[in-house]
């Protein structure tokens, strides 16, 4: 018998008061600007197509705010997961990459290195993260076998989800773009995740024609 496919909406969040300043977010969090939650009122409008059987969220500010116009348009109620929050960088939070190079440059340097086990300090290494998201992921599945089931998340935890579902290494430059608000199609079965649509961003075109400043920021 062919296993039962859960299907995967997966929404990065808006754009972020840090996104536009550069700054490293991880756990930490920072408000969506205007045009972020622009951006999320498209994406809601895209998703209340979709038929929605259920919802969640990462349970960070940037995340759920992203959800808030999707609850309204979909009529879905968002579960907090914390298992789809961002990876952690630690010490790296809050700061511009050039400011991470200039105060920590041997750790900087790790990271650069693109090792998949290094994890800077007080933070996550890349394996860890993905690892404890395809946990988060593997749950939401068992709960709803055959459905179709949206996610509010972030730019990295899609960055780990495309390479496990393309077999891109986690050491290997990446080769995709994160869009903010886009919108991206996975289907989970048998413990193995397909990538269907990646970076979808229709919905922003739709909103700017009416005259929405909902750019394409990567």
């Amino acid at each position: 018998m062919t296993p039962i496919a859960t299907t995967f909406l997966i929404v990065r969040h808006g754009e972020t008061h840090w996104n536009v300043a550069g700054r490293l977010q991880g756990h930490l969090d920072s408000p969506l600007t205007p045009v972020g939650r622009a951006q999320a009122d498209a994406v809601a409008q895209r998703l209340a197509a979709e038929r929605l059987d259920a919802l969640y969220t990462s349970d960070l500010g940037r995340a759920r705010d992203t959800a808030a116009p999707i609850e309204r348009a979909t009529g879905r109620t968002a579960l907090r997961e914390p298992g789809v929050r961002e990876r952690c960088y630690g010490i790296f939070e809050s700061l511009t990459w050039g400011e991470i190079e200039a105060q920590y440059p041997r750790e900087f340097a790790r990271l650069a290195s693109r090792d998949p086990a290094y994890g800077v300090p007080e933070g996550e290494s890349a394996l860890a993260f993905r690892d404890r998201v395809l946990a988060a992921l593997a749950g939401i599945a068992a709960r709803h076998p055959g459905e179709r089931v949206g996610v509010v998340t972030h730019g990295g935890v899609l960055g780990a989800l495309y390479r496990v579902a393309t077999g891109l290494a986690f050491d290997a430059p990446r080769d995709y773009a994160l869009a903010n608000a886009g919108l991206n199609r996975f289907a989970w079965r048998d413990a193995s995740l397909v990538l269907e649509a990646w970076g979808d961003v229709s919905h922003l075109a739709v909103a700017r024609e009416a005259g929405v400043d909902v750019r394409d920021n990567i």
